[in-house]
């Protein structure tokens, strides 16, 4: 068909021919809803069938409005900070009681200092004891053996909360048994002493029980207590065993995790003496690699003729 020739199932009128009072509008078509799942163009109303009401909090938001999910999110890392802060007191007030029972094996170890009792007051009975320097010893190894025990307890009873929560409350809880140790060894037989000093005449000997030499307590500012000397010794075995068990850590995040391949099930045909990775494991099992565990079989060599087969035809 040429171009002169009309079309006859063409439409009688195009828009904007001449001899009509205008174009005709376009009939209007209903307003459909974009399917679900499908992106809303851009500049749609808030209002419009299928946008998003909140399309402008953004993907950070998963959708939601920002009050309620910054004031979700916000809950969650104040809780649990509070719930570590809380845990790390509780075990260092609980290794700080353990300082107790530091403090009387202290004072049953190490040997009391002979003294004389003089018009001044008591005096060593030697010039030069060892007694002191025994006692000192005697502390910083028991100190030191201490915070070694509780970071390997605190290690492996901590399991889910190993790092900073096992850390800082060693610390704290080897100062704190540090200072009580001290208090409770340097009391006991104290108070004979200091009858028998009020009490002795001048020139007889007695002891005086364990005291340190090489460490106490300073107060910062009257108010702050400050541990030092072998007093430390404690918090820092502690601190050093627990950072020394966290660098030999075979897992990054410090908490026991699954092994990659452990629920990964055997080959089918077993090893034969050779090693199955796990890319064998798995294309054996669920069919996704050809290793040398799921070789396909080759094909069967074709049987001989019988005696009375024809044989083939030439080709």
């Amino acid at each position: 068909m040429s171009s002169d020739t009309p079309d006859p199932e063409r439409a009688a009128h195009r828009p904007g021919e001449p001899g009509r009072a205008g174009p005709e509008p376009w009939p209007e078509q209903p307003a459909v809803d974009p399917p679900a799942g499908l992106p809303v163009p851009a500049g749609t109303p808030a209002g419009a069938p299928g946008a998003d009401p909140f399309g402008w909090a953004g993907p950070g938001a998963e959708h939601r409005p920002a009050t309620v999910a910054g004031s979700a999110v916000t809950a969650r890392p104040a809780r649990g900070v509070r719930r570590a802060v809380g845990l790390t007191l509780g075990i260092a007030l609980l290794l700080t009681v353990l300082g107790a029972p530091l403090g009387l094996l202290w004072a049953a170890v190490a040997p009391d200092i002979p003294v004389v009792k003089t018009a001044e007051g008591a005096i060593y009975a030697t010039p030069q004891p060892e007694q002191p320097i025994a006692a000192d010893g005697w502390f910083s190894l028991l100190g030191l053996g201490f915070g070694m025990l509780a970071a390997i307890a605190l290690w492996f009873l901590l399991r889910r909360r190993r790092g900073p929560v096992g850390l800082l409350a060693g610390a704290l809880g080897g100062l704190g048994a540090a200072v009580v140790a001290w208090q409770l060894g340097r009391r006991i037989g104290l108070s004979t002493y200091q009858r028998l000093l009020d009490t002795a005449p001048d020139g007889r000997p007695f002891t005086k029980p364990a005291d340190l030499r090489a460490g106490g307590v300073d107060w910062l500012l009257g108010v702050l207590p400050v541990p030092h000397g072998n007093l430390l010794l404690p918090a820092f075995g502690a601190a050093v065993t627990y950072t020394l068990l966290a660098g030999w850590s075979r897992w990054p995040s410090l908490r026991p995790e699954p092994e990659p391949y452990a629920d990964w099930p055997p080959p089918a045909g077993g090893t034969g003496g050779r090693g199955v990775g796990p890319a064998e494991g798995l294309g054996s099992a669920e069919g996704l690699s050809s290793a040398p565990g799921d070789r396909p079989a080759r094909p069967a060599a074709p049987e001989p003729p019988g005696p009375g087969a024809a044989e083939p035809p030439p080709g």
